[in-house]
């Protein structure tokens, strides 16, 4: 089991600053991290992922750009199909898109255009679609939602397949995973939950003739230097009721590392951390990620 260590920017981002992001870039690039994560949403100050993750590629000759997540519905499936190949195509191959139906906020929902329950249909038909666009000439498709006549994309991805990883931790998000993903990438959940969750994935996999490599079982953790504060407890609150806050986001590093031990010894083993609170120095909480974090790794 390869055990990689990428970093999240989440949604309150340095990514948008012209100064700030291209050095932060490339001091992951330097200190080995495995990969960058950028959020989507049309209404924080996050940037769009795709132009942000395109800018740290051409910095880059290692690091994965990863998305986490990108909203499909709302988006012509076409064209994203297209944008996504691109990148792959001029990163060399180091695209990691983890797509979503997109954040459960009301705003979120009326910016892209799409009712809640529509969503998921959008989502699937889509992703669907763009599997063959990044893999057959002259694709025809006349579904639900998208109709497509004889279309062959260009360029085609260096990745053979793209593979694409979805989050969630609802049993209809797991269903969806085993029925359509290549990876899992679940956020604010725990170890027990996120065994169980990858079973069930599998299992659905199986039941629909496939199977997801074992290599692609991954998690997002969020953590915070000190005390959580009562904002941020409130919000993991109201996510997931069900669980205590400081077991779902680790506090210090050291408590980073043993929350990271425990998903391991459970089967996971690609992992995206997401300080909760921007660093006082960017340069300081690296060197300690990098000092905790990088023995994990096979």
């Amino acid at each position: 089991m390869r055990v990689r260590i990428g970093l999240g920017l989440g949604t309150q981002t340095v990514a948008g600053d012209a100064e700030r992001f291209p050095p932060l870039v490339d001091a992951l690039e330097r200190r080995g991290f495995d990969s960058l994560w950028l959020s989507e949403r049309l209404t924080t100050a996050a940037p769009d992922p795709l132009i942000a993750l395109a800018l740290a590629a051409g910095r880059t000759a290692k690091l994965k750009l990863g998305t986490s997540v990108l909203v499909v519905p709302g988006r012509n499936p076409v064209v994203l199909a297209k944008q996504l190949a691109s990148l792959d195509r001029l990163s060399g191959g180091r695209l990691l898109p983890a797509l979503g139906l997109g954040a459960p906020v009301p705003a979120e929902h009326r910016a892209f255009g799409v009712e809640p329950k529509a969503r998921a249909g959008l989502f699937d038909e889509a992703v669907g679609l763009m599997r063959r666009l990044w893999t057959e000439d002259d694709v025809h498709h006349d579904g639900d939602h998208f109709r497509v006549d004889g279309v062959s994309l260009r360029p085609r991805p260096v990745q053979q397949p793209i593979d694409v990883w979805i989050g969630g931790t609802s049993p209809s998000e797991l269903r969806r995973t085993g029925r359509l993903a290549d990876g899992w990438l679940p956020s604010f959940t725990v170890p027990g939950e996120a065994e169980a969750g990858w079973a069930t994935i599998n299992q659905v996999a199986a039941d629909h003739g496939r199977a997801i490599d074992r290599e692609h079982f991954g998690v997002l953790v969020a953590y915070v230097r000190s005390a959580l504060p009562d904002a941020i407890a409130g919000v993991v609150a109201a996510r997931r009721p069900d669980l205590d806050p400081t077991d779902v986001v680790p506090v210090g590093i050291d408590g980073l590392r043993r929350q990271l031990e425990r998903f391991i010894a459970v089967g996971a083993s690609k992992f995206v951390v997401v300080p909760v609170e921007e660093p006082s120095g960017w340069d300081g909480e690296l060197d300690a990620l990098a000092d905790a974090l990088m023995p994990l790794e096979t």
